[in-house]
């Protein structure tokens, strides 16, 4: 049986460098607080029977104090977030899952669906609320050699168009939808967790 991977993109958590969206409308301190947190959920939910690595931004931060010492680490290639996820899929063989930081509803659940839906499937994608998408997975039986090719990111656009880079005889399963934070009115997902100051 091919080894299940489990990839999640990280950035540094300092202030300023994360979530820069959401810090134009709270202000860099608090976004940072909320993304500390957010990672905290992330690690909680990639741990299972997996292999799980984190895609560590910048590449200089790699060996920093900061990751949990029980996850493998890579860096992230350079380009768009398309040019760092292609290399990441190209890194492992066997089913791999990609996720990020930033959708604070993802449980290890979800990533346990994810590959189940890769035993029947070439991809798996888990979307979000605002078009985008917390959760892509490949099973790497198939080559998609267009992934990725002129995605709008950051945009609602940003599922659809990953889709249709897809080869045509791609099988796509998808999970359920969720909420990621990139907003200030993205943060009632958090509960009372929204009102977080900086620390």
């Amino acid at each position: 049986m091919r080894e299940e991977t489990l990839i999640v993109f990280v950035k540094l958590p300092v202030a300023g460098r994360v979530k820069t969206r959401l810090a134009r409308e709270v202000g860099t301190g608090r976004a940072a607080a909320l993304f500390r947190h957010m990672l905290t959920r992330t690690y909680a939910a990639a741990r299972g029977r997996w292999r799980a690595v984190l895609a560590v931004d910048p590449p200089a931060a790699l060996h920093d104090q900061v990751w949990p010492r029980d996850f493998d680490r890579m860096a992230q290639g350079k380009g768009d977030l398309g040019a760092r996820m292609k290399d990441a899929f190209a890194a492992f063989d066997g089913p791999t899952v990609i996720i990020g930081a930033d959708a604070p509803c993802v449980r290890a659940q979800h990533v346990r669906q994810a590959f189940r839906a890769l035993g029947r499937h070439d991809a798996v994608f888990g979307p979000a609320h605002d078009g985008g998408y917390w959760l892509i997975g490949l099973a790497g039986r198939k080559r998609a050699p267009g992934l990725f090719a002129g995605v709008r990111w950051s945009s609602e656009h940003a599922l659809a168009d990953t889709l249709k880079t897809l080869p045509a005889d791609f099988s796509v399963a998808m999970l359920e939808t969720l909420q990621d934070i990139d907003e200030a009115k993205d943060l009632s997902v958090f509960g009372p967790m929204s009102a977080a100051r900086p620390h």
